[in-house]
This record gives C-alpha cells, sequence and structure tokens, in this order.
C-alpha cells in the first residue's frame, strides 16, 4: 500500500508548480505558495486532498482484543509446570483474554544446565507426544479455551536427518491458534551473552544455538504480532522491521534478571513501543530465590505511547489488558513517524531479506 509522506508531497508539490511555471524566468518561479495565483493554489489543494484520500494507512488491529501475561511460577517438574500453566491459561481465558502469553522457559528451570535435559525435539512437526509433551499440552490449552496462545518458550532439540548424535539446541517459543494448530515458531535470534563484573555473568551459547528469522503471526481475527524472546527485544531492529511489516504488537516472553530487570526492562519495553507507536508485552516468570536464576518479574504491557497500561510485582499473577487499534492511529496520527522517516539518509531496515 502507498504511503503519503511529507516527501512525496512535497516532491508532487514541486512538479505541479513546475508544470505551471515551465519557464524559471517566469514570475511565479521564485515566488512563495501564497503568491501564486488563486487558480494555481485550488489545483494545487484539490490535487494534494485527492492523494491524501486515495493512500489511507492500513488498519493494523481490526477489532478490540484482550491480551494477558501469566508470570507463572515453574519449578523442576517438566509435567507438574504443565499442569500449572494449563490451569493458568484456563484462568486467563475465563476473565476474557484472547491472546495469552506464557514466560519463557515455563516448562522447565532456566539455565545452560537445564536445557539439555529438558529439550523437546519439534521437528518435523507435529512431533509425537512423546517428542515433546509441551507442543502437545500448548495446544490443548489453546483450542480448550478458543484463544490465540503465545507459548512462552520451551528448550528445543534439533538432531540432524540421518545422525542420532548430532544435535543442537534452541529456545523456542511455539504459537498457537484457537482450533490448537500450530501457527508459528520462533527461535530466539540473539543468545543471552553477558558478563557484569561482581553481578551476573551468563552465555547460553555455550548450549544454545541462535534462530535466523523475524517470526510475525497472522492472527486472522485480529491482525498481526510479532513474537521474539527476552534478550531479543535489546535490538531494535527486530522491532522496527515487524511494525514497518504491519504488526499491531510485539510480544516478548522473557526471563530478566534482578542485575538488568531494575534496569532495563520496563525500559525497553517502553523504548519499542515509542520507535514502533505500537502495543509491548513482556511475559516473564515469577520470581523464585530458591532457584539457581533470579527471573525479574514485572510482567507488563505497553500502549503505543509508551505509557505502562499494566505491570506486576515479581510473584506469580496474570497481568492483562485491552488492545486498541485506534490508539495506534491516534499516536501515529499525532506524533507522524511514519511519514517523517528519511530512508535518503539512512537505511529502511524493514526491506531487508527475512524469513516469517
Amino acid at each position: 500500500m502507498r504511503t503519503i509522506t511529507s516527501h512525496s508531497i512535497r516532491t508532487f508539490t514541486t512538479s505541479l508548480i513546475a508544470n505551471f511555471t515551465r519557464l524559471k524566468s517566469s514570475t511565479y518561479y521564485h515566488q512563495p505558495f501564497s503568491a501564486l495565483p488563486t487558480t494555481t493554489r485550488l489545483l494545487l489543494h484539490s490535487q494534494i486532498r485527492k492523494m491524501a484520500s486515495s493512500t489511507k494507512h492500513p488498519i493494523l488491529l481490526k477489532k478490540p482484543v484482550k491480551l494477558a501475561c501469566i508470570q507463572l511460577a515453574s519449578g523442576a517438574d517438566k509435567f507438574a509446570n504443565l499442569s500449572h500453566a494449563a490451569d493458568k491459561v484456563r484462568e486467563a481465558a475465563s476473565g476474557g483474554a484472547n491472546i495469552v502469553v506464557l514466560p519463557e522457559c515455563f516448562n522447565s528451570p532456566y539455565g545452560c544446565d537445564f536445557f539439555p535435559s529438558y529439550a523437546e525435539q519439534l521437528l518435523p512437526s507435529p512431533p509425537t507426544a512423546e517428542q515433546s509433551p509441551s507442543f502437545h499440552a500448548l495446544s490443548v490449552m489453546a483450542r480448550d479455551n478458543g484463544i490465540y496462545l503465545v507459548g512462552g518458550s520451551i528448550p528445543e532439540l534439533a538432531i540432524a536427518e540421518g545422525t542420532e548424535d548430532q544435535k543442537t539446541y534452541y529456545n523456542t517459543s511455539l504459537v498457537f491458534g484457537p482450533d490448537g494448530k500450530l501457527l508459528a515458531s520462533h527461535r530466539k535470534v540473539h543468545l543471552f551473552d553477558i558478563d557484569i563484573p561482581g553481578k551476573i555473568k551468563f552465555k547460553e551459547s555455550d548450549v544454545l544455538s541462535p534462530g535466523n528469522s523475524v517470526t510475525l503471526v497472522d492472527l486472522p481475527d485480529y491482525g498481526r504480532i510479532a513474537v521474539a524472546i527476552c534478550y531479543d527485544i535489546r535490538f531494535p531492529e527486530l522491532a522496527m522491521i515487524a511494525a514497518r511489516k504491519g504488526c499491531f504488537a510485539l510480544i516478548y516472553p522473557g526471563a530478566f534478571n534482578t542485575t538488568t530487570g531494575p534496569l532495563h526492562w520496563r525500559l525497553q519495553g517502553q523504548a519499542r513501543a515509542m520507535d514502533n507507536q505500537i502495543y509491548v508485552a513482556l511475559c516473564s516468570p515469577a520470581r523464585d530465590m530458591s532457584a539457581s536464576y533470579h527471573a525479574y518479574g514485572h510482567s507488563l504491557i505497553v500502549d503505543p505511547m509508551a505509557q505502562v497500561m499494566v505491570e506486576a510485582e515479581e510473584s506469580e499473577t496474570i497481568v492483562s489488558a485491552e488492545l486498541d487499534g485506534t490508539k495506534i492511529e491516534e499516536a501515529r496520527s499525532g506524533i507522524p513517524l511514519r511519514d517523517q522517516r528519511r530512508f535518503d539518509i539512512y537505511p529502511d531496515v524493514s526491506q531487508a531479506k527475512v524469513s516469517s
């Protein structure tokens, strides 16, 4: 869809004036718009109005939708975690949520020591129940509650075809529709490798491999969302691509810790919303100080003007908010970044080749 920009209007206007003032020696050539003959000014206004009315911006969110983030408390027992997640998903759906989000590594403890032992084989899809009990549990949760379910993330095991010993591990999010069918999967693109002296050192790449795609998911009832995982939020390019590809929300299952969480969790959510003028949801596990990794908690939902709509504390809870497409349009028309970008000066990252 073609978009009106201030640059395109300037170009159009200059061209139209030039048609009326063909010669540089013309009386009108160097005069301001107000000095042009009345008939010329009226024609210019008419043409610009027609141009504007014929190039509307698309509606990103077809109708209001309630989104819920489940700040889940998980432990070492995978099947207990799956059962508990099902209870909380049912609770969120009964509260009116149409899109429900679980946290990163919702079916297991979070940590490099745990990824291999909790990993499940997802390909070829669909996996058997033995290969991936979490896949089938999530499918049932979505179908039984008639919701779109962003299944947090789980450790994934990929085995190269024709081998049994060539194993690769990913941190993977699965998204299911109200019929229980898989809509998309996202492998965490940016691995959490950090070292803050005296505070925290973590290196996912010791065990995990990165994904290689931007994940956009079409929800037929509502519109398009983007799903990424935790550390992915620190890379604004992913969010910019998703926003310019027509997403109404960026959804990040994540597990910031008690060092980086107070510093940047809320700030990152607001920054991605402010940059892209769409909704942002961050869904964390509940904090468990007896675990080896201490999640920050504070699941939250941010509106297109970067205002935090709702935020949890650190314990297990469900936070929800209603997303409204008119709020996106209000933000984008009031502060029209979409029409003011200067791709003649810097590149449009959304034009890069991406998979979705």
